[in-house]
C-alpha cells in the first residue's frame, strides 16, 4: 500500500494479487456522478424561500448566478487538481496535500459526521415523504416506534433540539433505500455506476421536462390573454426591490431582531439555499482511482456535469417566475400561482406542474423527485465511502475501512460503516438541524481547498499539471472573495447556520490527535 492510499498490484503472501481499484467509469459514468450528486430536492423547494427573503425576481435569478458563477470556477479549480492527483478521495487528498494531514482529515470528519451522510440521510427521508404522495401510508407521522420528542433548546444564537426520534414509515422508506443501494454497490464500481447512469439521466430529463412544461404552459397562457397582457402581468415589477439603495428586512439569528440590509448582502444570506442545492458536485473526485484516464476524464467530468445543471437551474428559475411570479412587497412575497398560494409547502416545481397539467401534475413531479432523490442517494454513497477508505489507508479512521473486496475491488467495509452511520442519522431526527449547520463548513473547505491550488502551484511548480485551472490566478481569487464575503455575512446575519459548523469541525481536532497518536504506536510497534 502506498502513501496516497491507493493499492498497487503486489504479491500477497499466498501467491495472490491484492486487490486494487477497478477502472470501470468512463466519462458518461462520471459526468453522471456529478449530476447525479448536485441534483437532489433542493432545486424544487428552495427558491421559494429565498423569493420571500428577497422579494424581487431580478434578485432571485442574481442569487442563483452567484451560485452558478462560484460553482462553475470551483469546478475549473478543481478540475487542476483532480487531474493533478488522481486518486481515491478526492478532496480529501488535495486538503492533506496542499495544507497537510490535520486540514484533510477535519474535512474527511466532518464529511463522514454530516456533510455526506446527513446529506443522504435527508434525501432518503425526503424520498420516503414524496413516496406517500402515492402510498398514502408513507409519512413522517405515520409512526412504528417513537422513541422521545425533544423539545427546542435555545444555546446562545443556535436552537438545538425541536425534534422527534424513533422508526416512521417514512424514514423507513428511506433506510430501505439506503441499505438496498449500499448492498448493490458493493457487487463492484460498475454496478454502482449503471444505477447512477440510469437514474440520472432519468432526473435530468425530469429537470428539462419542468422547463418545458412551463414553457408551454406559458407559451398557452399568453395565447389565451395576448402577450401584452401576459408580460405586463410577469414581467413588470422584474427589477422590483432590485436597486443598490433598496433595503431588506432579515432576521438575524433563529430569533433574533428584524435589520435591514442592502442588496450584496441579501443575495449572500440567501446562499444558504442555492449553494447547497448546487453542492455535491465535488463527489467525483473522491472515485478518482476507478475512473479511466482520470486526468481527462475527471476535469472533463466536472465542467460538463456542473455546467448542464447550472443552466438547468438558472432555467427552472425562469419558468418558477413566469409561471408563479412573485407577489407581495420586498421582504414578504411568496411565488404565487394564479390565485393560489404554494408557498406554505414551497413546492414550487409541483406548482408548475399543477399549474399546467392540473392534479395529475403534482404526482408527475413528485415521481420525478423520487428519482432524482434516489439516483442522488446512490452517486453519494458510492463516493462517500472512497474518502473514508482513504483516511483508513492514512491510519486515520478504522483499519478494516482501508480494505478492498477481493470479490468486487471496492471498499466494502466502508460502505456499510457510512450506511450504518447515515441509518443512525434518519432515526434521529436531527439531520435536518445537521445540514443546516454544515452548510458553513462546506464553504469553507471549498474556500481552503482553492487556497490550496495557490499553495501547490508555489511548492510543487514541476508537479505534472496535464489540465491547468482556467483564469487562474485571476478566477480563483474570485471565488475566494465572493466565498469569504458570503461566510462573513452568514457570520453576522446567520449564527444558527455557522457557529454549529465550526465547532463541528473543531471538535474533529481532538480526534485527530487520537487517531494520530494511535497510528504512531502501531508504527512503532511494527517496528
Amino acid at each position: 500500500m502506498n502513501k496516497q492510499g491507493i493499492l498497487n498490484d503486489t504479491v500477497s503472501a499466498d501467491g495472490g494479487a491484492t486487490p486494487h481499484f477497478v477502472q470501470g467509469m468512463g466519462l458518461f459514468s462520471a459526468t453522471a456522478i456529478v449530476m447525479g450528486s448536485m441534483v437532489g430536492s433542493g432545486i424544487f423547494i428552495v427558491s421559494a424561500d429565498m423569493s420571500r427573503t428577497l422579494g424581487s425576481p431580478a434578485l432571485l435569478m442574481l442569487a442563483w448566478l452567484v451560485t452558478a458563477v462560484m460553482t462553475i470556477i470551483g469546478a475549473l479549480s478543481y478540475g487542476e487538481l483532480a487531474a493533478m492527483m488522481p486518486r481515491a478521495g478526492g478532496q480529501y487528498v488535495y486538503l492533506r496535500e496542499a495544507l497537510g494531514p490535520l486540514w484533510g482529515f477535519l474535512y474527511g470528519w466532518t464529511l463522514f459526521l454530516v456533510i455526506q451522510t446527513g446529506t443522504i440521510a435527508a434525501v432518503g427521508v425526503g424520498f420516503g415523504k414524496f413516496l406517500g404522495v402515492f402510498f398514502p401510508g408513507v409519512s413522517a407521522t405515520h409512526w412504528i416506534w417513537h422513541l422521545a420528542h425533544v423539545p427546542a433548546i435555545p444555546v446562545g444564537p443556535m436552537v438545538l433540539g425541536n425534534m422527534d426520534i424513533g422508526l416512521n414509515t417514512a424514514n423507513l422508506a428511506a433506510i430501505v433505500v439506503i441499505v438496498g443501494l449500499t448492498l448493490l454497490n458493493t457487487f463492484g464500481v460498475r454496478m454502482g455506476a449503471a444505477v447512477q447512469n440510469v437514474f440520472t439521466s432519468a432526473k435530468i430529463l425530469a429537470l428539462a421536462a419542468v422547463v418545458m412544461v412551463g414553457v408551454v404552459a406559458e407559451a398557452l397562457h399568453r395565447n389565451r390573454v395576448g402577450i401584452a397582457a401576459n408580460f405586463g402581468d410577469h414581467w413588470q415589477n422584474f427589477w422590483a426591490g432590485a436597486g443598490w439603495h433598496t433595503l431588506h428586512p432579515i432576521q438575524v439569528g433563529a430569533d433574533g431582531p428584524t435589520v435591514l440590509v442592502g442588496l450584496m448582502t441579501v443575495v449572500a444570506v440567501v446562499q444558504v439555499g442555492s449553494l447547497f442545492s448546487a453542492d455535491a458536485w465535488n463527489n467525483v473526485t473522491f472515485t478518482a482511482g476507478e475512473i479511466r484516464n482520470p486526468k481527462r476524464n475527471l476535469p472533463l467530468s466536472l465542467a460538463i456535469g456542473v455546467g448542464v445543471v447550472l443552466a438547468l437551474y438558472m432555467l427552472c428559475n425562469f419558468v418558477y417566475l413566469s409561471v408563479l411570479p412573485i407577489g407581495g412587497q420586498a421582504g414578504t412575497t411568496t411565488i404565487l400561482g394564479r390565485g393560489v398560494s404554494y408557498a406554505t409547502q414551497d413546492r414550487v416545481a409541483t406548482a408548475v406542474l399543477e399549474e399546467a397539467l392540473g392534479p395529475i401534475g403534482a404526482k408527475l413531479m413528485a415521481g420525478a423527485i423520487l428519482v432524482a432523490a434516489f439516483g442522488c442517494v446512490n452517486g453519494m454513497l458510492l463516493a462517500g465511502a472512497r474518502v473514508y477508505y482513504a483516511m483508513s489507508c492514512d491510519g486515520l479512521f478504522f483499519k478494516s475501512v482501508g480494505r478492498l473486496s477481493a470479490k468486487s475491488a471496492v471498499p466494502v467495509n466502508s460502505l456499510w460503516v457510512q450506511c450504518a452511520w447515515t441509518c443512525v442519522l434518519c432515526l434521529s431526527g436531527s439531520y435536518g438541524q445537521l445540514l443546516d449547520y454544515v452548510v458553513f463548513a462546506v464553504l469553507v473547505f471549498y474556500v481552503l481547498t482553492i487556497v490550496g491550488l495557490f499553495v501547490l502551484r508555489r511548492t510543487r511548480p514541476d508537479a505534472v499539471r496535464p489540465y491547468r485551472a482556467f483564469g487562474y490566478p485571476v478566477l480563483p481569487a474570485i471565488y475566494i472573495v465572493m466565498a469569504v464575503w458570503i461566510c462573513g455575512v452568514l457570520l453576522r446575519y446567520k449564527p444558527q447556520f455557522t457557529w454549529p459548523g465550526l465547532i463541528l469541525v473543531l471538535i474533529g481536532v481532538p480526534v485527530y490527535m487520537i487517531w494520530k497518536r494511535q497510528r504512531s504506536e502501531v508504527d512503532v510497534l511494527e517496528a
